[in-house]
């Protein structure tokens, strides 16, 4: 299970400078960095598919949390949902029967099924970067010579 947010829906990944080295705009590197969540969710259950394993993404809502604490009150405070209900769709995901086999899917807060943002199912944007992240990260981008390198350790 994944987490990600509605701020996925404003993500571009940007490849021409992926780990903003070239610029950093804090806004537009959470946005991205939430899409990329979601596309990294979606290949890892194509690529797990009838093997029993799931993998899913979720958004908890606005959830009240510390990362505005330079700004602990704005015009939204009043929309945020508290930890222990932004925690409602993973405990959901996690234990209900409801949804055992169900994998490669988006649910938004309170564990309904939903759709994502366009490009999260632009499949070439999920390829290049499963390529990419694979390749920074020194990994397979095979799954099964990941499991067999996994075996060998």
């Amino acid at each position: 299970m994944t987490v990600s947010s509605a701020a996925q829906a404003q993500g571009r990944i940007n490849f021409d400078d992926l780990q903003s080295e070239q610029r950093y705009r804090e806004i537009r590197v959470y946005n991205q960095s939430k899409l990329a969540n979601i596309l990294f969710t979606y290949e890892l259950a194509r690529r797990l598919a009838d093997t029993g394993v799931t993998a899913n993404v979720l958004e908890p809502g606005f959830v009240r949390t510390n990362m505005a604490v330079p700004f602990p009150f704005s015009l939204f405070s009043p929309m945020r949902v508290s930890a222990e209900q932004g925690a409602q769709t993973a405990i959901y995901l996690a234990s209900s029967p409801d949804v055992e086999g169900v994998s490669g899917k988006f649910f938004s807060h309170k564990g309904v099924a939903t759709k994502s943002s366009k490009d999260s199912y632009d499949e070439s944007i999920t390829q290049r970067l499963w390529q990419i992240s694979a390749k920074l990260t020194q990994l397979s981008t095979d799954l099964q010579s990941s499991r067999r390198e996994a075996a060998r350790d």
